[in-house]
């Protein structure tokens, strides 16, 4: 029991450590972040950022070794829930636009290597 306690809280400190490394890349890529981990319901969102004129949904993954198929880190249940947390961000705060969503995966300890793909999520 002990033993799985401390893998997940090993996996969340890489989590964390990967979300922070994703902030830095959002900003250094221009973008303004609008929020973080924000909650609609059971759906929570990473970041929802500003890129351009463009609202994006951003998914941060992060893993210790190179990921080979990232399209893979996002199941069919986890792109329901960004695609409605996105629409009820829309919602609150009365935008009426396009989203994009985004999935970032961080790979790696120490120097974590930050790999952005964009419209990760097609709404058709």
């Amino acid at each position: 029991m002990f033993f799985n306690h401390h893998r997940m809280a090993r996996h969340n400190v890489l989590g964390r450590l990967g979300e922070d490394r994703a902030a830095v890349f959002l900003a250094e890529s221009g973008c303004t972040i609008l929020e973080r981990n924000w909650r609609a319901g059971r759906a929570e969102v990473d970041f929802i950022v500003l890129d351009g004129e463009e609202i994006v949904v951003v998914e941060v993954k992060t893993r210790a070794r190179p990921v080979e198929r990232p399209a893979e880190l996002l199941s069919p249940g986890k792109c329901r829930n960004l695609l409605a947390a996105g629409e009820a961000y829309l919602a609150t705060r009365g935008i009426r636009r396009e989203i994009r969503f985004d999935l970032i995966v961080v790979c790696g300890r120490g120097e974590m290597r930050v790999e952005r793909f964009r419209d990760a999520i097609k709404l058709f």
